[in-house]
């Protein structure tokens, strides 16, 4: 009797032995695939924050290459307005190349205000309608070299050019923070945390 009731309780130690183990191993399985699923979830926020910077910072150039192509035609324009003696008449294929200039800055701003974020939005805008008013400035003044009126001798021009310069450096700070601030966000979770 005593040899069965100790096989029975070798038994019954070599079950409980085994459903032990397997319930710890189990539950390493679980913390092991937590585990994964939290390195894999922040991999993939990772990558989503770079790829968002990379969207950003093409959008970001291209309206800036867009922005200085139609800028300093726009200038060269103003230039050779100012160094003219006489009267020229107004050359409306010149404004014509530079209106279509602007229209690809507005294009490329529109890619800047679709971005983001809010504030760089907000500076792109204000930036495209800085051009535009140093474009229509440049017509004024060549219209008024056209009708020999010059009246401010392109004061309004130059005030112009230094608001867009303003708003250019705005628009280079605020892209350079909202850049940052994406490469800020890509942080891999420290190893501690990816344990448990």
């Amino acid at each position: 009797m005593t040899a069965i009731f100790v096989s029975v309780v070798g038994v019954l130690g070599t079950v409980m032995g085994a459903a032990l183990t397997a319930f710890v191993a189990a539950r390493t399985e679980q913390r092991r695939e937590r585990s994964q699923d939290r390195v894999q979830l922040n991999d993939l926020r990772v990558e989503h924050q770079r790829w968002r910077r990379e969207r950003r910072q093409a959008a970001y150039l291209s309206f800036l290459e867009a922005l200085g192509t139609a800028d300093r035609d726009n200038q060269a324009f103003f230039r050779e307005l100012r160094a003219g003696r006489a009267p020229v008449p107004l050359d409306e294929t010149r404004i014509a190349v530079i209106r279509l200039k602007f229209k690809d800055v507005e294009s490329a701003g529109l890619v800047v205000i679709l971005e983001g974020p809010e504030a760089v939005a907000e500076a792109a805008q204000n930036l495209v309608d800085r051009l535009s008013s140093l474009v229509q400035d440049v017509r004024e003044y060549a219209e008024a070299v056209a009708a020999n009126s010059l009246g401010n001798g392109g004061n309004n021009v130059h005030e112009a050019g230094m608001r867009f310069i303003t708003e250019r450096k705005a628009f280079l700070g605020l892209a350079r923070d909202a850049l940052d601030e994406v490469a800020k966000r890509v942080q891999i979770l420290p190893e501690t945390q990816l344990r448990d």
